[in-house]
């Protein structure tokens, strides 16, 4: 009969734990391992230390355990809060699963995936003036940078009935901080001022393009934009993480420093079940269609005989999308292909 012992650590000792088949137990007296030597104790924990090794800062390289964490890269959430997100700041979030009113697939590779809270985000932070204290920083499932739960002094009137809100945060700000909005903020990371009361030059993101409407220019992970000049127009000239330098009223607020989490952009997947938990399915080919859906579909062959075109037929690859007699392109200063094109002569 095959008998198997139990063996549990216990100091310079090894205990020997009973048979299974009900042997009374016996207690071994062990010599103390030499130098370089892992004892049972240190074999055991070895055996139960995770799976990743962190070799970046910022990032979670898995070991090749299996086919589906080799090459598996993630960001890093060390000094995120790890409960639940501050409820009276969230709401329920409908996933289309990239359909429309009609039922009609209007985006495509999107369905499935985990669920979600929004978090109500405030990127105008206009309502007070008031130094607020961070509280702590987030993930944020819905965007790629971390977001920052703030509480303003009692009888302030920024954030909720509680004086919280949810703010995108900079690189460099902890729990603890304090920020401010308003002119007479100082520079520093996290504070929202106007570009009329910023130094040319500075780092900045979460750009307005109308005073008081909130954020709308680089909001993703780890990116920022300049501020290139200022003139006597009103206007200020802001190099957008794309390259293009855009005309912005210089009434229009930002806030200081770039965005955190800025190893975003160095993440791999891993393995597909990754892309379906954040809701991305498979993207096919269009030489693996039939003529009627793709215009590379159907042949003999898998060349797909013609340029490279989207579904509906338009060219890919280089090609400008923009509009023509674009509204905005009054205020494109320096648009992102001559910035290119700078940059490379």
């Amino acid at each position: 009969m095959l008998r198997r012992l139990l063996i549990a650590p216990v100091g310079p000792h090894i205990q020997q734990g009973a048979l299974l088949d009900g042997i009374q137990a016996l207690e071994i007296s062990v010599r103390p391992q030499p130098a370089g030597v892992l004892s049972l104790q240190e074999w055991c924990q070895s055996l139960l230390q995770s799976r990743h090794s962190t070799s970046s800062v910022g990032l979670k390289v898995y070991k090749p355990t299996t086919p589906g964490f080799r090459g598996r890269i993630i960001t890093t959430r060390e000094n995120l809060w790890s409960g639940r997100p501050y409820r009276p700041l969230t709401e329920g979030l409908r996933r289309t699963g990239g359909r429309n009113n009609q039922g009609r697939i209007t985006s495509w590779h999107r369905g499935g995936g985990g669920r979600r809270l929004y978090r109500l985000v405030d990127f105008s932070r206009s309502q007070s003036e008031d130094t607020a204290v961070v509280d702590r920083l987030e993930y944020d499932p819905n965007r790629s940078a971390r977001i920052a739960l703030i509480k303003y002094p009692e009888g302030s009137s920024g954030g909720d009935f509680r004086g919280f809100s949810y703010i995108l945060a900079s690189q460099g700000v902890l729990p603890g901080d304090q920020i401010r909005s308003g002119a007479s903020s100082t520079i520093r990371p996290g504070n929202m001022l106007p570009l009329s009361a910023m130094p040319i030059g500075q780092e900045i993101h979460n750009v307005e393009l109308l005073p008081g409407r909130g954020g709308q220019l680089a909001r993703a992970a780890g990116t920022s934009a300049t501020l290139v000049s200022r003139g006597t127009d009103g206007y200020a000239v802001v190099r957008l993480p794309s390259g293009t330098q855009r005309r912005v009223l210089a009434s229009c607020s930002a806030t200081v420093g770039a965005l955190s989490n800025p190893q975003h952009k160095n993440r791999k997947a891993g393995k597909a079940g990754a892309s379906r938990w954040a809701g991305r399915r498979p993207v096919t080919r269009g030489v693996a269609m039939n003529p009627v859906d793709h215009p590379h579909g159907g042949g003999r062959g898998k060349q797909k005989g013609r340029i490279s075109q989207s579904p509906w037929g338009k060219q890919t690859k280089g090609m400008k999308t923009r509009k023509r007699r674009n509204p905005t392109d009054a205020f494109i200063h320096v648009s992102r292909h001559a910035a290119k094109n700078k940059q490379r002569g």
